[in-house]
């Protein structure tokens, strides 16, 4: 029994089968688009679930040569940039004082932040298109979309920071005060960069969520503005009976969000495990 619980962990076997069965159920659908995109089209509809024989790199090729491909990739990046910055800056401001600063209503007004995780987008993207196309006059505009992605990425940000940010030691702060630091600058040079691991999960989460924002776009966006999700959506429409084709821009169209997420893994995960001990 102890070299069982050793070999196996505390879960035993059925957990490590639950686990490959979820980690096949997640990566099955990316590795066959991926795949795919290496095949004709003969050879989906003959096998639709063998490997490529022989591999075929012309879908990739077409995609990347295609100015539409880069175009809407451009879109993407801008709006995720600065739906990033955008959120992050002002989560960081606003979870700073929820934090480290004592007044009134200051736990309701975090309620507030909290309550907004529960608000869907969907519920309010009438009013959205309304506000942002009549009286911001921003449709059409990657600004029009980054702000508003950044309010509903806002509620997750301040969560995850004000536990971060209230587990910072009060010493340091009272020694910065002591050398003449003013509060702001306490901000700046100790909060943030002690920080940083909180911020790094924040920001990864805001892009990669607005790298795969769809219906906000949509409604939003027209021609040239359009990002890659509606890309893929446009080039699915347009050449329907090319299937490798669409898996090749399908694939291409979620790599950096991909290769963004997985390089930024360990520390999401130590930003997350830092605001669950705050």
């Amino acid at each position: 029994m102890a070299r069982r619980s050793t070999t196996y962990g505390r879960g035993g076997p059925f957990v490590y089968l639950v686990a490959l069965a979820v980690v096949a159920v997640t990566l099955g659908p990316v590795l066959y688009g991926a795949l795919g995109g290496f095949r004709t089209n003969a050879q989906l509809a003959r096998d639709p679930a063998g490997l490529p024989d022989p591999w075929v790199f012309g879908n990739y090729g077409n995609v990347l040569g295609n100015e539409a491909f880069w175009r809407y990739a451009l879109n993407s990046t801008a709006i995720a940039v600065i739906t990033t910055a955008v959120a992050v800056l002002a989560g960081v401001m606003a979870a700073y004082p929820l934090a480290r600063y004592q007044f009134a209503l200051r736990e309701p007004l975090f309620l507030v932040f909290v309550l907004g995780l529960l608000f869907p987008a969907a519920v309010a993207i009438i009013p959205l298109f309304i506000l942002v196309t009549r009286d911001l006059q921003l449709g059409n505009s990657w600004w029009g979309v980054a702000l508003p992605q950044a309010a509903f990425a806002l509620p997750v940000t301040v969560v995850i920071l004000r536990p971060f940010l209230m587990a910072l030691p009060k010493e340091l702060e009272e020694a910065a005060m002591l050398d003449g630091a003013s509060r702001i600058g306490i901000f700046w040079r100790i909060a943030i960069p002690l920080s940083m691991p909180a911020l790094v999960t924040v920001g990864v989460l805001a892009f990669v969520t607005s790298w795969n924002a769809y219906l906000l776009p949509l409604l939003l966006l027209q021609g040239e503005m359009r990002t890659l999700p509606l890309g893929v959506a446009d080039f699915s429409t347009q050449y329907s009976a090319d299937t490798a084709g669409v898996l090749a821009f399908t694939t291409l169209a979620m790599i950096p969000a991909l290769i963004l997420f997985l390089a930024m893994q360990r520390r999401i995960v130590s930003g997350l495990q830092g605001a669950v001990k705050g």
